[in-house]
């Protein structure tokens, strides 16, 4: 059990003294600034073409179980969406924000570190194929969905270009593209650049869950909604139920990557589901609230998890 917690602590623990920090020096939202800046365009960028450009091409090339990945997601989205607007009588923006809260996971500020700490570098190429696709996922989901709900999806050409732009630019995206081309090519880094990126790339877990907490401290739960009692079980249950299995029944893979894709998708809601929710002004407090409420329930829920991937309890293969 010592083991489990000398995991899980480190990651929640950078979480919570972010939380506490943000309450007791009580900075502004404003402050956070630079510290997303760093992480969003140089930390994070850094580690995933730090990863991808030393790992070998054919690793690369995993279509099905990218494919595969995105399905389950993707489901995710299908269902919370379609329960919210038969129950809840959603809009399709609203519905679309509670779907991404369903199905988009905080695979940008947790996942690296509690892959990589659980699972070492083995889980480099499965967290960064399943963080560049299902971003560009969910990039593409919500602008195109609330252009119909609005009206303004008479210029396809227009909101394809817009969609591209968003995706194509995005630091992530352009660092996987990187990290992928150094690998084809076989580039490596001068020694001073190298170890440039090793400083930036170690300091990319910390800073994003630390990151994390601060956040979660400026935007307190006021209240809880009505809708997180089927948002939630989905984000933090279904999603990495429906991975396993839809891993297990499809393919037969490395056990490595089994795990980091079920892990990925049992953890708490993305932060990016606020500032889409911000973007178009719609579910703005009950999407923070649902990440709020997710992270604290995902200490109990991920912890169970790696104990019973760990301890052997969850087999690699439901169906060898």
């Amino acid at each position: 059990m010592m083991e489990i917690a000398g995991l899980v602590f480190p990651l929640f623990g950078l979480i919570l003294l972010g939380y506490m920090a943000a309450r007791i020096t009580k900075q502004p939202e404003a402050a956070m600034g630079w510290l997303s800046t760093f992480i969003v365009y140089v930390s994070l960028p850094c580690l995933f073409f730090k990863l991808l450009s030393q790992t070998p091409v054919e690793k690369l090339a995993s279509w099905d179980f990218i494919g595969i990945n995105l399905l389950a997601t993707f489901s995710v989205f299908v269902m919370v969406f379609g329960i919210s607007k038969a129950t809840t009588r959603s809009t399709t923006p609203e519905a679309t924000i509670q779907g991404l809260a369903g199905a988009y996971g905080n695979i940008g500020f947790m996942g690296p570190g509690i892959a990589l700490l659980s699972f070492g570098e083995l889980a480099a190429v499965p967290l960064a194929l399943i963080f560049c696709f299902e971003n560009i996922m969910h990039f593409t989901l919500a602008p195109t969905l609330m252009a119909f709900a609005s009206g303004k999806a008479n210029n396809i050409g227009g909101l394809v270009f817009e969609i591209g732009k968003k995706v194509l630019l995005h630091p992530f995206i352009l660092a996987t593209i990187a990290g992928v081309s150094a690998a084809v090519i076989g580039f490596t880094p001068p020694t001073p650049i190298e170890r440039l990126i090793d400083y930036l790339a170690q300091a990319a877990a910390p800073c994003a869950l630390f990151a994390m907490g601060v956040t979660l401290a400026l935007r307190p739960l006021r209240r809880i909604p009505g809708e997180l009692s089927f948002i939630i079980p989905f984000n933090l249950a279904v999603h990495p139920v429906l991975m396993y299995l839809a891993l297990s029944w499809f393919g037969n893979f490395d056990p490595i990557w089994v795990y980091t894709a079920v892990l990925l998708a049992a953890l708490p809601t993305a932060t990016n589901v606020f500032v889409i929710a911000q973007q178009y002004g719609v579910w703005i407090e009950r999407a923070s609230a649902t990440i709020l409420l997710s992270t604290m329930i995902s200490v109990v829920s991920v912890t169970a998890l790696i104990y019973a991937i760990t301890t052997g309890l969850m087999p690699a293969d439901l169906f060898p």
